[in-house]
Order: C-alpha cells, then structure tokens, then sequence
C-alpha cells in the first residue's frame, strides 16, 4: 500500500540542507509578521479590527511565500526524471503511471502540507487574541491554501511533463502561477459592474485567483472596484473552478505518462535555399521573414554572442520577434481603447496606476526568465567552454547576452506607450508625471535586467538561477508593499516611506499620483537605489564572469 514513488521524492527533500533554511525562514518570516502587528496595550478593542488586521498579513504573507517558494517542486518532478533517463526506468516498473503520478503529486501535497503545519503557532497566536473565529476564518483560510497549493501542484507537473529542460518548466510554470494569481485581476478593476457577457467573464476570471479568495473570505473582496459591491462568492467558485483544473490537468498527467512522452519525432523540413525559384519568389511575397531560409553571416560589426542568444532561443528568432511586435501592437490597442473609455467613469490616475502594474508584473515575469541563467546554462551545457575558445572577451560575451535581452524587453515596454499617449491627450496637465513615469519604467528594466543576471550568475545550475532570481525580484516588489499595509497602524508615515523608497512598483504609483500613494515623496531616492544597484549588480556579473572564465 506504500508508494515507493512519494517514499524517495519526500526522502530526498527532507535530506537536503535548503528543507531546513527553508522551513525555519518560513517560520520566522510568519513570526515577525504577526509580532509587527501585536497589540502593545493591555486592553484590545472589542471590535475585533487589530485581530483581523493581523490575521490579513499573517494570510497574505503565508499565500505569497508558497507561490514564490512552492512552484518549484511539482515544476522539476518529471522533466527531472526525464532528462536522467530515471522515468524510462519508473514507466517499465510495475508501478504503473497512476501510481507514478499520485507519488509526485502526493510529495509535493506533503512538502506544502509541511510548511503549512510550520504556520499554524502563528494562526494559533492570531486566534488568542480574539476576533476571529477557528472555524470561518483559519479553517477558511487554511482550505484555500490546501487548494491553491493542489492547484499548483497539479499544472507544475502537468506543465513537467510537457517541458523539455528544468529552465523553460520552471519559468512557464511561475509564469502560470503568477498569471492565474494576479494578473487576472486586472480585467475585473477594469470591467467591474459591467453586465452582460463581458461582466459575467470577469467575475469568472477573477474567481481563478486564490489571492480574490483570500480577499473575499477576509472580508476585502471589492477593494479597489470604486464603490460597486458583489454577490458573488468567490472562495465557492475558486474551490470548485480549482478542483476541476486539477482533475482536468491531472487526467492529462497520466495519460502522457507512457513511451510516447520521449517522441519528438519532426518533418526533416527542406530549406527555401534548396528549392527552385518559382516556390522562393513567392514565399518572399508571403512571408515578411521566412522562417525557413537560411540565415545570412554574421556581419564584423554585430556582436555573434548576441546573435546565438536570438538563435537559440525559440522567441529570439526574427519571425517569432515580429510576432511579439505584433502581439505588443494589440496590447498598445486595448490599452489604449480601455484608457479612452474607462477615463469616463474612472480618473486618470488610477487607469496609469493599471497600466504601470501591468507593465511592471510583465516585467517581473519575464526578466528573470530570459536573464537568469545567461551564464548559469552556459556552465551546466558545457557551452561556456566553447565561449572561451572564441577568443572573445568577458566584456563583449557579457555585453552580447545583455544586448539580447535589451532588445526584448525595449519592446515589451514599448506595448503600453499609446495608453500614455491617449492619457496626456485627455488630460495635459499629466505629461510631466507621464514622462516620469515611463523614466521609472525604463529604470525599472534595467534594474530587473541586471540584478537578475547578476543574481543567475553566482549558481552553476539554471533551476537555481531561475529561481533565486524570481524570489530576489519578488521580495523587492512585494515585501515593501506589506509594510505599506500596514500604514497607520502600527507602522507612522516615515516608517512606510522608508520601505517603499525601495520599492520599483511603489514609485511609479507615487508618480502617477495613484490613490494610497499620493503622500509619499519616493524620488529620487528610488531612482539613486535602483541605479547604484544596476550598477553593483553589472560589476558582479562581470566580476562572476570573469572567474569562471579563468582555466579550472
């Protein structure tokens, strides 16, 4: 009756020094957010708000440390079996692939259910205090938390199984996690109180979110929806929506668990070069770029790094950048169509504060996915070496790397541009903080673009990279924030500023004069940060490169 499978996954994690740094931050981190918040007079209002105010950062902080720390685990545990040749062995065992996956799924049910038993004294401490009741509210909470972590669970191994190296399953897997946890809530501020069709598919997406869950079980479900109250009960559909995408994406697990999970047979394809003129002559008319020509020699005057990292990258080739133009193109309209209309029952700052929390959530998505591990899969591939026998510099490897992801990230920042300008052009008297904004925007890639490279550089392996940087990146943007929640109470005006000087996000709101931020005075103090930062983090990537270049 025991699984062999759940037996070695939870072995091997409870072995491994990073299960004890992990589980004693866990709860040190839960500690120091309920004792910022515990009341110091001895004598609590009745009301019950400081109780319920403590348990909302306790909730908040336990939910986004398991999904900066949590993903990672499902994320590896079949594209790592498959890239050592060990699920060969598992699938010609006599286990079978249910047995097989219902090991994995149990391990990382079990490694999330560990660091939600290392939270319960904190919970435990919320409830002495009185306001909150154990069954409603913790035991509420804590069954939303159990399904958002099957919910993860059963995507990143879905999503493992699909992936063909431990980088690009993580990466698409904290993207998942990310997306169905904040970003789908954009829609809704934005659609609130519509009806028909488009109000229903909003109210839908948002119930996808286990962070709208939280909210609505704690009682701040429609913060931010300008006045207009809901009916609808969130933690009820998240946990019915949950449950289906798990069995959904859990069928699919299994069924791909068999031989044909190695088969990546393709078309040998034959190149435009080879074929006769008639069939080149009109694929040059149909195709802007043809993906199936050979490519032209690198010029001297281009740098070769930069062009292997487009190369080899399947979004770096130049038929798949005119499709990311392209989709920025559409993303320019909408936001520029939403900015127009939304204006009229909304004011202009809280559409540019929607705008720059989009444009900084793509960000943190999608740097450290293309940065951190720039040299770090360079070291595991063995192709660092073959860098080294070029003959190039460490500055011009570093640059080239660089140079790749500048490009690309110049145009994700390019998508929003045309809501800026349609803004000014209804309200003029916001081109000044228009223009600052799109300067913290800037400074923002930049120091997302560096610190993650930076960060990647000092590991040997990219899941590790990846993940360091995605967490680094994270804490930045996030842990600021919960201070700022705390403004008031127990945390003065100057305590809050402090903390959000440091905060890339919290100065764009502070520009765009968006509501809760209008107060603080956050530039140029973010701005020198953010610069000598990049710049700290420029010097040790190429302090890193330079001594794993030297001969071993």
């Amino acid at each position: 009756m025991l699984n062999p499978v759940l037996d070695r996954e939870l072995m091997t994690f409870l072995r491994e020094k990073r299960t004890v740094a992990a589980a004693c931050g866990l709860t040190i981190l839960l500690a120091l957010l309920v004792a910022l918040r515990w009341p110091t007079e001895p004598q609590v209002a009745q009301s019950g708000t400081r109780p319920l105010q403590i348990f909302q950062l306790f909730t908040g902080g336990l939910l986004i440390t398991l999904l900066l720390l949590f993903p990672v685990f499902p994320a590896t545990s079949i594209v790592k079996e498959k890239q050592r040749g060990t699920l060969t062995l598992l699938l010609n065992s006599p286990l079978g692939p249910r047995r097989i996956y219902f090991g994995k799924l149990g391990a990382a049910l079990g490694i999330a259910l560990l660091f939600l038993v290392l939270s319960l004294p904190a919970a435990v401490a919320c409830y002495s205090i009185g306001g909150i009741s154990a069954v409603h509210d913790i035991g509420g909470v804590y069954g939303i938390l159990l399904l958002t972590v099957l919910l993860c669970s059963t995507l990143g191994l879905l999503i493992s199984s699909l992936a063909e190296s431990l980088d690009a399953s993580i990466r698409w897997t904290y993207s998942t996690v990310l997306t169905l946890s904040f970003l789908l809530l954009i829609p809704h501020y934005f659609f609130v109180g519509s009806s028909g069709w488009k109000g229903e598919l909003v109210e839908w997406l948002r119930c996808l979110s286990p962070v709208a869950a939280l909210m609505s079980l704690m009682g701040s479900g429609d913060v931010g929806a300008r006045g207009v109250v809901t009916q609808i009960n969130v933690p009820l559909r998240f946990t019915g929506l949950a449950l289906v995408i798990s069995v959904v994406a859990a069928i699919w697990t299994v069924l791909r668990l068999n031989h044909k999970i190695f088969d990546r047979s393709r078309a040998a394809g034959t190149m435009v070069d080879d074929q006769h003129l008639g069939i080149r002559l009109v694929r040059r008319v149909m195709f802007l770029v043809d993906p199936k020509r050979r490519s032209n020699l690198i010029p001297p005057f281009i740098n070769p790094v930069m062009v292997k990292e487009f190369r080899c990258r399947r979004f770096g080739r130049l038929h798949w950048l005119l499709r990311l133009v392209a989709v920025c193109g559409v993303m320019s309209l909408a936001l520029a169509i939403l900015t127009t209309t939304q204006t009229i029952s909304w004011d202009v700052p809280t559409i540019g504060g929607i705008m720059v929390l989009l444009q900084v959530a793509l960000l943190v998505l999608l740097t450290p996915a293309l940065t951190a591990g720039l040299i770090a899969t360079e070291r595991e591939t063995g192709g660092w070496i073959l860098l080294q026998s070029t003959g190039m510099s460490v500055y011009r490897i570093v640059w080239g790397k660089l140079l790749s992801v500048i490009l690309t990230l110049a145009l994700v920042l390019c998508a929003t541009l045309p809501g800026y300008v349609i803004m000014v052009y209804i309200d003029p008297g916001q081109l000044d903080q228009v223009e600052r904004v799109v300067i913290c925007l800037v400074i923002t890639a930049v120091f997302c673009m560096l610190l993650s490279a930076a960060v990647g550089a000092l590991f040997r392996r990219t899941v590790s990279a990846t993940v360091s940087a995605y967490t680094v990146l994270l804490l930045i943007c996030g842990a600021p924030l919960l201070i700022w929640l705390g403004r008031g109470d127990p945390f003065g005006h100057e305590v809050v500023e402090s903390a959000l000087m440091f905060n890339p996000i919290a100065a764009a709101f502070s520009v765009i004069r968006m509501e809760g931020f209008r107060d603080y005075d956050l530039l140029p103090f973010n701005w020198w940060f953010m610069g000598i930062t990049s710049i700290v983090s420029l010097v040790v990537l190429i302090g890193q490169t330079y001594r794993v270049s030297r001969p071993e």
